[in-house]
């Protein structure tokens, strides 16, 4: 294999060099396998000849196993622009998981933004996770960050422009153990039985046009507030009284027209939710209000057969979720309730109506279109474990009357 090694502006004589140059080679990789031209690799930076002897042998040795590997020069900032439409077309991500990976590179950006891929070793990297720890990023953040930064130095070693990847052994700092008090898992805020019908009261007395069957659906259902906005009469079955869910609705910039209706957060959130008759009826009613309403709109009103459409502003397009958080939050200043609850608030009480009225975990979480989801389990057993209580004090009552 040609090559040579030389000392780059050395001028002393052959036998007498006295300068603190380096010592570099240039050595032929073979030919390039596209244009049939040679192609040479160099590298200089070595005290003595003698180091760079030993590195050219061992790229020689690469080259003759066909293990070689000629590092791109591109910066990170270029390969991650390049990665992530490729990572699309592979994947075909929602549109959330996309947004999710774009922000992921943000964070990443500040560290290499300047540095060429091949330059960045484990330390450089490891130190990046170490200081998005420091700066107070959530576990969740810094795990999502780290998934991204794997899948584009994974690709770019993949497609051979990257011999190491730097992510291979970094790790996550764990927190601090501290000791906890309290055994008691966090719970979410929702509603007790009591005050779920009072705040159906109100929306009955003080809701606007659309509250009541927004607010019943969501109670009776469980279902999310995406997948409520996402509705379409064809999905309501009047004869076998259920809802089918197959969409969710996507919107991040809360412009009316620029929605997405995009897959179900998972498989499993693909699901039958059989509903009661106050349901049917409220959406009975709701579907004789609307086609009034569209006739009276004629043309201007956009009929993509939402069941939750606006009126005023851009007839017939789904409302926005922000919408519904307004609406709530209208009905709970008219009561004495919690102000910090929300539309998803209704679907933790669904979870522990459900549980309260003795329907198993498993049916519960098949309702809710959950295959594993610890929030409401932890609702679940909460529930449960006071009905516990209940039935013990009960029997207590019945020995004590005993005696």
């Amino acid at each position: 294999m040609k090559g040579h090694f030389t000392k780059r502006g050395c001028k002393c004589p052959p036998n007498n060099c006295t300068c603190n140059k380096k010592w570099s080679f240039v050595i032929d990789i073979g030919k390039d396998p596209k244009t049939g031209e040679r192609r040479q690799h160099t590298k200089g930076g070595f005290k003595t000849k003698q180091e760079a002897e030993a590195v050219a042998a061992s790229l020689i040795t690469e080259v003759n196993q066909g293990t070689f590997i000629k590092e791109s020069d591109i910066l990170f900032k270029e390969w991650a622009n390049e990665w992530l439409p490729l990572y699309i077309e592979r994947i075909a991500p929602k549109p959330g998981t996309i947004r999710l990976r774009e922000y992921n590179i943000k964070k990443l950006l500040p560290y290499f933004v300047h540095l060429k891929l091949k330059n960045i070793n484990e330390e450089m990297y490891q130190s990046a996770l170490n200081d998005l720890k420091d700066q107070g990023f959530a576990r969740t953040t810094i795990e999502g960050v780290h998934t991204t930064a794997k899948m584009i130095f994974k690709m770019a070693v993949s497609k051979r422009i990257l011999k190491i990847d730097p992510t291979t052994n970094a790790y996550i700092k764990k927190d601090e153990q501290i000791i906890i008090e309290s055994d008691e898992e966090e719970l979410p805020v929702y509603f007790e039985k009591e005050e779920l019908a009072l705040f159906l009261k109100a929306v009955y007395e003080h809701g606007l046009f659309m509250d009541v069957l927004i607010f019943i659906t969501l109670s009776y259902t469980g279902m999310r507030v995406g997948e409520l906005v996402a509705l379409k009469w064809k999905d309501i079955d009047f004869k076998k009284y259920s809802i089918r869910i197959t969409k969710t609705y996507y919107n991040p910039k809360n412009n009316t027209k620029e929605y997405l209706l995009v897959p179900p957060k998972t498989k499993k959130s693909r699901r039958k939710i059989m509903i009661d008759d106050v349901v049917i009826e409220a959406f009975r009613k709701h579907k004789e209000e609307q086609e009034t309403m569209i006739t009276r709109f004629g043309k201007f009103y956009n009929d993509n057969g939402f069941l939750f459409a606006n009126l005023n502003r851009h007839p017939g397009y789904p409302v926005l979720i922000k919408f519904i958080e307004s609406r709530m939050a209208r009905i709970l200043n008219k009561v004495d309730l919690n102000s910090d609850l929300t539309p998803h608030s209704l679907r933790h009480t669904h979870t522990s109506l459900l549980a309260e009225a003795k329907v198993a975990l498993e049916q519960i979480m098949d309702r809710l279109g959950h295959s594993n989801d610890q929030i409401t389990k932890n609702v679940y057993l909460h529930v449960t474990q006071e009905m516990k209580k209940e039935a013990s004090q009960k029997f207590g009552e019945l020995m004590r009357s005993l005696r």
